[in-house]
C-alpha cells in the first residue's frame, strides 16, 4: 500500500490543530521566538520502522501553521554588523535529515530523524511527529515478529479492519513496512459472508452458504468472495458453491489441517481466531494459505521512540 503525500498532510495538519489549538502555551511563554534548534529522533529499543514521512511532515507544516496563529513576535527581518538586513532564524525552513526509511529494522539508539530550525517549530510539532511514529513502527514492529515466526512457510501473514477509525489506511500501511499483506481494506472490496449475514439467510435453499455465495455473484460479479466456515459442513459448502477463500474461523489445528485437506485446492483457505505469537507457527503447518491477526492494528504496542534537543 502506499499513501499520498496529500493524505500524510492533510492528517498532520488535523493532528496539529488538535494538539496546538489557540496556541502553544508552554512554549510561547518560555522560548524566545528566534531560538534555534537542533533535534535527532532516536529508537530507544528495536523497531521496524513506520511513519517516518507523518513525522517530517508533522515538523514541515508546523511553521506555517505557527505562524497563522501569531506566535512568533520578534521582528521579521534582522540586522547583521555589516549593515546588511538578513533572513531571521523565524523565517528559517526546518530542514529534516532521514537516517532510515520505512521497513527498516533499526537498534536501539539508532538515529531516525535529525531536524534544526526555530526552537518553538520544533516543540510544537514533537508529539505529534512522535504519535505518528511510535504508533505505527509499532505496528511495523508486531507484525515484523510474526513474519519471522512463519519464516520459510508457504503462508501470508493478513491484518483485518479491527482499525482505529479514520487511520485504517495508515495502520495497514504500517502492516506492510513489517512485512505483512493487506486483507480488505473495507467492505466495498471483497464479499466476506460472516455468520450474521448466513443467520441472516438460514432459511434460504438449499443452504445459507449457497444463497449467500450465489446472490453475491450476480451482484458483484467482479468481486472475489469470501465465506467465514466455523465447521467442516460449512467448509464442503462453501467450496461445493464456488467460494474463491474460506475463512477457519477459531479451529484448532488439527481441524484446520482436516479442511485444507478436504479441500484438496479448491479454494483459499485462511485461518483467524485465537493467533499469538505462540500458536502462528503451529497454525501455518496445517497448509492454511493465509493468517489473519486482528492484534496486528487493534493491540500493537507503541515503541518507543524519542525526540532529544542538543545541548
Amino acid at each position: 500500500m502506499k499513501l499520498s503525500a496529500a493524505e500524510i498532510r492533510q492528517a498532520v495538519q488535523a493532528a496539529l490543530a488538535e494538539d496546538i489549538g489557540s496556541g502553544d502555551a508552554t512554549t510561547l511563554a518560555t522560548v524566545p521566538g528566534a531560538a534555534m534548534a537542533r533535534a535527532e529522533m532516536t529508537a530507544r529499543e528495536p523497531l521496524v520502522v513506520a511513519g517516518l514521512e507523518f513525522a517530517a511532515a508533522a515538523f514541515r507544516e508546523v511553521l506555517p501553521f505557527i505562524h497563522r496563529r501569531g506566535e512568533f513576535h520578534e521582528p521579521q527581518k534582522s540586522q547583521s554588523k555589516s549593515g546588511r538586513r538578513g533572513t531571521s532564524p523565524i523565517e528559517s525552513e526546518i530542514k529534516i535529515e532521514e537516517l532510515a526509511r520505512d521497513g527498516q529494522p533499526v537498534k536501539g539508539g539508532d538515529v531516525l530523524l535529525n531536524i534544526t530550525g526555530p526552537a518553538r517549530a520544533l516543540l510544537s510539532a514533537e508529539r505529534v511527529a512522535l504519535n505518528f511514529v511510535q504508533r505505527l513502527s509499532g505496528i511495523a514492529t508486531l507484525t515484523a515478529q510474526f513474519v519471522a515466526t512463519v519464516k520459510g512457510m508457504p503462508v501470508r501473514i493478513l491484518d483485518t479492519r479491527k482499525t482505529t477509525p479514520g487511520w485504517r489506511r495508515f495502520e495497514k500501511y504500517a502492516v506492510t513496512c513489517g512485512g505483512g499483506q493487506n486483507h480488505r481494506l473495507g467492505l466495498f472490496d471483497l464479499v466476506l459472508i460472516k455468520d450474521n449475514h448466513l443467520v441472516a439467510l438460514r432459511n434460504e435453499p438449499p443452504n445459507a452458504i449457497a444463497a449467500a455465495i450465489r446472490r453475491a455473484r450476480a451482484t458483484f460479479p467482479e468481486l472475489k468472495v469470501e465465506v467465514e466456515a466455523d465447521t467442516l459442513e460449512q467448509v464442503g459448502q462453501a467450496a461445493a458453491a464456488g467460494a474463491d477463500i474460506i475463512l477457519l474461523d477459531n479451529m484448532t489445528p488439527a481441524q484446520l489441517r482436516r479442511a485444507v485437506q478436504s479441500l484438496q485446492g479448491r479454494a483459499k483457505t485462511e485461518a483467524s481466531g485465537g493467533v499469538n505469537l505462540k500458536t502462528v507457527r503451529a497454525i501455518s503447518r496445517t497448509g492454511v494459505d493465509y493468517i489473519s491477526i486482528g492484534a496486528l492494528t487493534h493491540s500493537a504496542r507503541a515503541v518507543d521512540i524519542g525526540l532529544d534537543f542538543e545541548n
